[in-house]
């Protein structure tokens, strides 16, 4: 008796098969890869008894009445089929509903293969996915189209989080300031989903680079994984605290953090602000320190050590080879041209190529992407100017310290004058 195990896949849209799942006892595995099924028409025309497993009964044709005429084909032959899908063998009668079920089940099989190859070659065009635009844009013929109206919301909400830091406080904004109600789940989608960034997603994993017009730019994109990114070692309140230093400042002793309070002294117009641990567990307690103070340490000691820090960071090589596997796709690219030009490779392999090679493209550039900017060097020139860090608001001298600090270790043990030590973010904790 012989054993065949079929299978046909769409290539499109689904992988290849392993052979080895059938186990050792099959005789033949047999695949096919295009709609006509050219090697199920070899092994019907040589039909023995035996057995045909199959993973569906939909693999024998792409109509009902077509997967009817084959299986009753197999069975005149002597050979029992077996379908692991719907639980189906050949040789155990089935009752009438068993049977309009099963068809049922057949039918339904075929009708999401044709959606899923249709949504294959929509893909392979570059076309949007089913189902509506995202907010801010609308569907064109080919590729998603910014909505205007739709679209000022979703800018106004990115620069306000760039500015600030804040999911909250930019969702907050744009309620006040464009009437529209989002959660903060939402707010994060428009921060990272790809189609902001001009990209189109598929099915949860694969990125289309550059295939309409973005509603954020690919240097605050980066400007955006770099502070989502920093916030989540922070804490919840900090992310959005209006002065510069919050969230970064550790005690080096207990390791507690640090927190900002403002008093206003007795008979006094000013008011003082200091840095306090907050849990402190030592006896005597970690001592507070004057904010301003700190602050103006840490500036004079970022200006210090910032510039020769970053001059020694080996940042060319890591851009360079992105360059460089940059450049090899875009090679891979022009070669398949060429043979599709000559006529040595047919359009739909040469398609599905470079829809293959546009996602590696795109995970090449979003790595790119998470590596510091280009200008870094000069940028840490400016920053080793004290009088710059002064001409910057209170935001912007946060946006710069979460930039480049892990942490701002203090040592303020009573008795003892307080000192401060800067952990950049690629230095290991001491």
């Amino acid at each position: 008796m012989v054993i065949i195990a079929y299978e046909y896949i769409d290539p499109l849209w689904q992988p290849l098969p392993n052979p080895q799942g059938w186990g050792q006892e099959i005789d033949h595995w047999v695949l096919d890869v295009e709609a006509a099924r050219p090697q199920l028409r070899y092994w019907l025309q040589r039909l023995v008894p035996g057995y045909w497993l199959l993973q569906q009964l939909s693999a024998l044709g792409q109509t009902v009445m077509e997967v009817s005429d084959r299986l009753r084909q197999l069975e005149t032959a002597g050979i029992t089929v077996i379908a692991l899908a719907e639980g189906y063998v050949s040789d155990r009668p089935a009752s009438g509903d068993q049977l309009l079920s099963l068809w049922d089940q057949v039918k339904q099989q075929l009708h999401q293969q044709t959606l899923c190859h249709n949504h294959a070659r929509n893909r392979l065009k570059h076309r949007p996915p089913p189902g509506r635009a995202p907010y801010g844009y609308r569907r064109g013929k080919e590729h998603y189209v910014i909505d205007r109206a739709a679209a000022v919301v979703v800018k106004d909400f990115v620069e306000h989080f760039l500015l600030y830091g804040s999911l909250s406080a930019a969702v907050r904004f744009i309620a006040h300031t464009h009437h529209k109600r989002i959660s903060i789940a939402t707010g994060r989608r428009w921060l990272t989903h790809p189609v902001y960034r001009g990209h189109l997603y598929y099915q949860g994993k694969t990125v289309i680079p550059q295939t309409h017009t973005p509603l954020i730019a690919p240097d605050e994109a980066a400007q955006v994984d770099r502070l989502l990114r920093r916030q989540r070692s922070l804490p919840r309140r900090s992310a959005s605290a209006p002065h510069p230093l919050a969230g970064l400042v550790i005690c080096r002793e207990c390791q507690q953090r640090f927190g900002r309070t403002q008093v206003q002294p007795y008979r006094h117009p000013g008011q003082y602000a200091y840095l306090r641990p907050l849990h402190c567990p030592l006896a005597p307690k970690c001592r507070s320190i004057p904010y301003n103070a700190a602050l103006a340490a840490v500036i004079a000691q970022t200006a210090e050590r910032l510039p020769p820090a970053i001059a020694q960071l080996c940042l060319p090589s890591s851009t360079l080879t992105a360059a460089i596997e940059v450049e090899v796709i875009d090679k891979q690219l022009q070669q398949l041209t060429e043979l599709e030009s000559q006529g040595l490779l047919d359009a739909e392999t040469a398609q599905l190529r470079r829809y293959k090679l546009a996602g590696e493209r795109a995970r090449i550039e979003a790595q790119q992407a998470q590596l510091p900017p280009s200008n870094l060097l000069q940028l840490a020139v400016t920053l080793g100017q004290p009088q710059f860090w002064y001409q910057l608001s209170a935001a912007e001298q946060r946006f710069y310290l979460r930039e480049f600090l892990q942490a701002i270790q203090v040592r303020s043990r009573p008795r003892q004058p307080w000192s401060i030590h800067l952990q950049f973010i690629w230095e290991s904790p001491p």
